[in-house]
């Protein structure tokens, strides 16, 4: 989907403000719903995607489950609100034995699995407002022995509110995103020294083959505090 597109800086493939948010997503909804509300901490528009079932309410990319998004970039960014139920999202990816390998987070897990295809971790998130961010080529290497490639597929199921997916070639410090990159979109004005900032998730990755390890929180890191 993105092979040929110009693949620098940040790739967008899900922003919850505009007139086609999902256009490159297919979604699945079965006792639940899937809706643009107006989220009360950050005063703007955000996805919220809930179900009794996490696995039969989702959103996928891209739309057509033949194709690849093909992004090379290596970090993925994920801005979440925890809604305090149970949920999962999973990353597919290629490696470069051509391999297709899942990276799937929830916060229902209590260990890391690492099994031929498919790498499961626990996550864990602050109250409210999170950043999530992965870092795919250093989970491939340490999970696989192999090295990243690019990135397939990502799904997001049920119970939670996105307001943006992205990837980036590097982490940004908080300073030096675009305002619409943050999880509170602020006005033009002098840093305020008394104002806590708003900090980074990195988590931490697996050992390379292990078969079980010890839980890894891999989100929270905006609380409710923090954000207003």
């Amino acid at each position: 989907m993105f092979k040929n597109a110009y693949q620098e800086g940040f790739l967008t493939i899900f922003y919850s403000i505009g007139s086609k948010p999902l256009e490159i997503w297919r979604n699945q909804v079965k006792n639940g719903h899937l809706k643009r509300i107006v989220d009360e901490d950050i005063k703007s528009m955000a996805l919220e995607i809930m179900g009794t079932n996490v696995s039969t309410t989702f959103i996928s990319a891209p739309r057509d489950p033949k194709i690849s998004l093909a992004i090379k970039l290596p970090f993925l960014v994920l801005l979440l609100k925890n809604m305090r139920k149970l949920f999962t999202f999973e990353v597919q990816i290629l490696d470069d034995q051509k391999f297709l390998r899942r990276f799937r987070m929830s916060n229902y897990e209590s260990k890391t699995r690492v099994k031929t295809f498919c790498m499961s971790m626990p996550m864990g998130l602050s109250p409210g407002w999170n950043q999530i961010h992965l870092n795919l080529a250093d989970f491939t290497r340490r999970a696989y022995g192999t090295n990243y490639i690019e990135t397939v597929r990502v799904q997001i199921h049920a119970n939670v509110r996105v307001r943006r997916i992205y990837f980036t070639n590097k982490l940004h410090p908080e300073e030096e995103l675009p305002n619409e990159y943050k999880i509170m979109m602020t006005k033009d004005k002098k840093p305020d020294p008394k104002k806590t900032p708003i900090p980074k998730a990195r988590p931490p990755t697996p050992e390379m083959h292990s078969n079980s390890a010890p839980a890894i929180p891999v989100g929270s890191s905006v609380t409710d505090e923090a954000i207003q």
